[in-house]
């Protein structure tokens, strides 16, 4: 058993399930409201007996990890560590010995939690930080345990003494990001500072960022833990775990750019805000929060760093396909300002944001003078550069017209400078080998993705491994395929990546099946599985069919009468073979 099937045994998905939709009991199955749209009538079903869910009014379906995938906005891999923890299942004792190297993370998130503890305890027992939190950032109780806001204790060790009555070492908290090499020795990284703890989509504390106390000149003001096993700081999204449902329900995202900015628009009910590390707004940023939203929204500041993070953004936004708007705050306050200020601003303001590259053309028209020819050339430059980024060409040649009305050329000399402008950050490319005709014809290359996901399954699933290779040799249409198809038969108890000396000349075909088997991962339940074979199988038969009884009818003409018999037989059987397919699927 591996380590899927170990979580969905020891599993009940109505529990799991239950846990983000209220569920009441329907007959054998039990129904609940959508988690992914609003809805007032129940359309949320879970199967106890078949282990799955469906979602009426979005269409949504699937098994447990696919349940967590889509609440948690999570891949295949990270709902599988959620869900092994849930279940108490030990990932390690599945993995192979070269896949155990590396820190153990579950250790480090123990300390951390430790560390979150301690820094709350110390919080509670100091004044200075107590009016600062309550009274100066105008933050409440309850605010303050949601978030889980400490103190670090200006000592210099108070922090390494404590974890150490706890069983963690020194290795240990240097991996979690605790400590630093002073020269008395390894002390705490954070020292007289207000604590804010990371975390990651479940609310597992990952690290922490931390405000200085008392203004120093020499001291930077926030400090972040550094890179870690837990903490990228390109991926993390600051208050994503507390954001994520009303995201979801409000159907867009805010990032802020401070994260006291985000604590207090939730303070304010307003929850859809998280916030990055500073202004670094990355791909990997925007993937993440694509899961749960398309529409996001950028609140940075209005000075330089802000501005050019802002411009920043809007390539990226465009290769990752989502809509990027601004939002600008009235005065150039900071969100944090503007919620003391009243609350109801700062709201009207996140909905009404302005789409990006319309934020762009306006920010510059008032930088330059557009009356010039100096000015026009520049401003062409800089909005011809976001405007290459975008991927939809129906979008990037309306800002080519707009562009060209704006500073009274026409639209075909703005388009020579765009084409100017791509050609000149194309980087240069070996001259490409012309491909013969047939190789990109459509019947062929569609009952190759066939052929090659039939014996990814055959391959990846041994107990699948009987009902893949149901088929005739013939069907498949290349050595290679020809190759994997008779080892498998001869050999059905073989598992992936054990030595065959017979796979060895075709590795590289191995790894592709492997490769392309991550579209049938082994989430998918053994009916589903079963089901896709079954198409697989009637997409090799049939354009073979068609040639093979070609064949057979130009054959008959000159065949001989126990020929044309053995002939008819196979054409019958042909027939048969695709009726009991169309049956199967």
């Amino acid at each position: 058993m591996d380590a899927v099937d170990e979580v969905k045994n020891r599993l009940n998905i109505e529990d799991v399930v239950s846990e983000y939709v209220q569920l009441k009991r329907a007959g054998r199955n039990w129904k609940g409201l959508s988690p992914f749209s609003e809805e007032r009538t129940p359309s949320f079903m879970v199967s106890p007996e078949k282990q799955i869910w469906h979602d009426f009014s979005s269409g949504k379906g699937g098994n447990v990890f696919s349940f967590i995938m889509e609440v948690e906005g999570l891949t295949f891999k990270e709902a599988l560590e959620l869900l092994a923890r849930k279940a108490g299942v030990d990932l390690e004792q599945y993995r192979t010995p070269g896949q155990r190297r590396g820190p153990n993370k579950e250790r480090l998130y123990e300390l951390l939690e430790a560390a979150t503890k301690f820094y709350q305890v110390q919080f509670s027992r100091h004044r200075e930080t107590l009016e600062y939190v309550l009274k100066k950032r105008q933050f409440s109780k309850e605010t303050a345990l949601e978030w889980r806001i400490g103190y670090s204790p200006n000592s210099g060790d108070a922090l390494v003494k404590f974890l150490k009555t706890k069983g963690f070492t020194d290795a240990e908290m240097k991996q979690a990001g605790v400590t630093a090499q002073r020269y008395r020795g390894v002390g705490d990284m954070f020292r007289g500072r207000v604590m804010i703890p990371l975390c990651d989509q479940q609310g597992r504390v990952i690290g922490f960022t931390a405000r200085l106390l008392r203004d120093d000149p020499n001291a930077p003001k926030y400090i972040n833990t550094p890179q870690t096993p837990l903490y990228d700081k390109s991926r993390h999204i600051f208050g994503l775990h507390l954001a994520k449902e009303a995201i979801r329900k409000g159907g867009y995202v805010v990032v802020a750019e401070g994260n006291l900015d985000v604590i207090a628009s939730h303070q304010a009910g307003i929850r859809q805000v998280v916030a990055t590390a500073g202004t670094a707004l990355t791909e990997q940023h925007l993937q993440g929060l694509s899961r749960f939203t398309g529409d996001i929204r950028l609140s940075f500041d209005a000075d330089k760093a802000g501005l050019n993070a802002t411009e920043r953004a809007i390539p990226i936004a465009s290769k990752t396909k989502v809509s990027l708007s601004i939002i600008t705050i009235p005065s150039g306050k900071d969100p944090d300002e503007l919620i003391k200020q009243d609350p109801e601003i700062w709201k009207k303001v996140i909905e009404a944001p302005q789409y990006a590259v319309d934020w762009l053309i306006e920010r510059y028209q008032s930088l330059l003078n557009m009356d010039t020819g100096a000015g026009k050339r520049q401003f062409s430059d800089v909005i011809l550069q976001v405007v290459k980024e975008l991927q939809d060409p129906v979008e990037q040649d309306h800002y080519v017209t707009e562009l060209a009305h704006k500073i009274g050329v026409s639209p075909d000399a703005l388009r020579t400078k765009l084409h100017q402008t791509e050609a000149a950050s194309q980087p240069q490319r070996q001259k490409r080998v012309k491909i013969k005709p047939q190789q990109f014809d459509k019947a062929y290359l569609n009952r190759k993705r066939s052929q090659d996901l039939l014996l990814g399954i055959a391959l990846m699933r041994p107990k699948l491994r009987s009902i893949a290779l149901d088929i005739l040799p013939e069907m498949l249409i290349d050595q290679d395929a020809h190759t994997i198809f008779d080892f498998l038969r001869a050999h059905p108890d073989f598992r992936e990546g054990e030595d065959a000396d017979e796979l060895r000349p075709i590795v590289d075909y191995v790894k592709i099946l492997e490769d392309q088997f991550e579209d049938w991962d082994k989430s998918y339940d053994l009916v589903e599985l079963q089901n896709n074979i079954v198409a697989l199988q009637k997409n090799l038969l049939l354009p073979y069919k068609e040639t093979r009884q070609k064949e057979i009818n130009e054959a008959l003409a000159n065949a001989s009468d126990p020929e044309k018999t053995k002939l008819r037989i196979e054409y019958k059987d042909l027939e048969e073979l695709l009726r009991l397919y169309k049956k199967g699927a």
